[in-house]
């Protein structure tokens, strides 16, 4: 549609180019009867004037066309550059399943003050309800995981963890500073199982982990799982488990898991690089 009316221009231009030509040779006796010699100067200049005219005109709708042609290229390329991102991106994705059973016990009080000394307290979720100048108490998570679909996974990074006891919830966050909180994740070579373990922080007089058994009923993890080539998706995992009836080694609460479930909340997609969301923060008490 287009290139019809930019031919439809270029005939009117023409057209009129060439009446005004041949006005000006028509003319141009007249002229040379009355005026002499400057009368043929007046139509020559009148006939190139005319022509500049349309050279400039032909010269704009060929810079026109060629610009249009640019931007389709380039909307071209990157549409084919995010085709070719999606496409990796959905066979270069990572799902996990946690398996087994989980763990969880008490860290060493030595943590404490390095959690206060350290500018940027990262690897821990901390209550949402922390009182952080009262008393407060470590406690490690460690759950085995197999990966059921895609790549081998790189990263887990958590934005929540939320905890179901009896008639109580006990929420999980990252510190203000940050979005989400990093995992740790390592291979077990004697069991062959990879294992994420991470760091939750609560106030002491918390009753969510107490020295007798502790009833959990489910545990809702909201996370984000990056595989080794960079290929990203977010979803929630639900853990349903038994309530431990013996306590393992010091204070050592072990929940075998009877299902899990993983829920997408997000299409896989590909992170470029990892970028570090957190500020400087420093925590004073």
């Amino acid at each position: 549609m287009k290139e019809n009316k930019s031919f439809k221009y270029l005939a009117i231009a023409l057209f009129i180019v060439f009446v005004i030509s041949f006005s000006a040779l028509i003319i141009g006796y007249w002229l040379e009867a009355n005026v002499a010699v400057v009368g043929i100067r007046i139509a020559v200049l009148i006939v190139s004037f005319a022509s500049f005219g349309a050279s400039t005109l032909f010269s704009m709708m060929v810079y026109n066309h060629n610009k249009t042609v640019s931007k389709i290229n380039d909307d071209l390329n990157k549409r084919s550059e995010l085709f070719r991102e999606l496409q990796f991106a959905s066979s270069n994705y990572s799902i996990i399943e946690y398996n087994d059973r989980m763990l969880i016990s008490p860290e060493s009080e030595r943590y404490i003050s390095r959690f206060h000394k350290k500018d940027d307290p990262s690897f821990h979720l901390v209550y949402e309800n922390l009182d952080l100048e009262k008393e407060l108490s470590f406690y490690t998570i460690r759950i085995p995981f197999k990966v059921i679909e895609g790549k081998t996974c790189g990263r887990i990074e958590l934005s929540e963890i939320k905890f179901e006891k009896d008639t109580e919830v006990f929420n999980f966050i990252p510190m203000e500073h940050e979005k989400r909180t990093r995992a740790y994740l390592l291979y077990n070579e004697q069991t062959k199982r990879s294992n994420m373990i991470i760091n939750i922080v609560t106030n002491s007089s918390s009753n969510f982990f107490k020295d007798k058994v502790n009833i959990f009923s489910k545990i809702k993890i909201t996370l984000t799982i990056s595989s080794i080539l960079g290929v990203s998706i977010k979803g929630r995992s639900e853990l349903y488990f038994t309530n431990p009836t013996q306590i393992e080694g010091d204070g050592l609460h072990t929940y075998k898991i009877n299902s899990s479930n993983f829920l997408t909340s997000s299409p896989p997609y590909l992170e470029e690089k990892f970028i570090n969301e957190s500020v400087p923060y420093e925590i004073k008490r």
